[in-house]
């Protein structure tokens, strides 16, 4: 299922955000492109959806990069099938890569086994130049070891996975999740950015930093 596709569009008209809600659970996964080069990276891909290779297609984008949030199957399982189509490389930040390797961890077991593979590991704060922008890489452990955020300073968005959403916080009951962890990352990591930041969760609506700073009631 295709949902909400503009979601974004820089002052300075560079930076696109699209948003294709897809998989059983309904998983944001986004498509962030340059409009002057076209270049483009995603953001999380829930499920192999031709619908959203065509449309990549059709727009005449040029796909150099797959940012994974984090492992678990409902983020993950359309990774091999897009890479099938658009060779390029998957990043995901290094405590993760267990979770992508293990479908017990991952989740996937409960529906169809699936495992990524192939992944360039980030650290903590490690910036990716990519597709024309600064991608901050921002290590968010508390829904699983290695969740990671990706925030873009210059255009004041950031994308959160599970880890943080709109008036509300990622799962902590999976295997190795940890509710007091999570919300020191919010609170530490993501509380702290500019309060008008756009904020694009793995689920749900958008919402901003300002907004979770004081009226999300789990980090009060």
């Amino acid at each position: 299922m295709i949902g909400e596709q503009l979601t974004f569009n820089s002052k300075d008209g560079k930076c696109l955000v699209e948003k294709f809600v897809l998989g059983m659970v309904g998983t944001n996964c986004y498509i962030v492109s340059n409009c002057i080069t076209k270049e483009c990276f995603i953001v999380d891909l829930a499920t192999y959806s031709k619908e959203m290779v065509s449309y990549i297609k059709r727009a005449g984008y040029i796909v150099k990069g797959i940012l994974l949030t984090h492992g678990h199957y409902d983020h993950i399982m359309g990774t091999e099938g897009f890479v099938g189509d658009f060779p390029t490389t998957v990043f995901a930040h290094e405590c993760e890569k267990e979770f992508l390797m293990d479908p017990t961890l991952n989740l996937s077991i409960r529906v169809e086994e699936y495992v990524v593979e192939e992944v360039d590991c980030l650290k903590d704060g490690q910036v990716l130049n990519i597709a024309g922008f600064e991608v901050k890489a921002i290590h968010t452990p508390g829904h699983t070891p290695g969740g990671c955020c990706y925030y873009l300073p210059a255009e004041g968005i950031l994308f959160t996975g599970d880890t943080l959403f709109l008036r509300s916080i990622g799962r902590t009951d999976f295997p190795y999740g940890n509710h007091e962890v999570l919300i020191e990352s919010i609170k530490q990591k993501l509380l702290v950015l500019p309060e008008d930041t756009h904020v694009y969760p793995g689920h749900a609506g958008k919402t901003y930093i300002k907004v979770e700073k004081y009226e999300n009631p789990y980090v009060k």
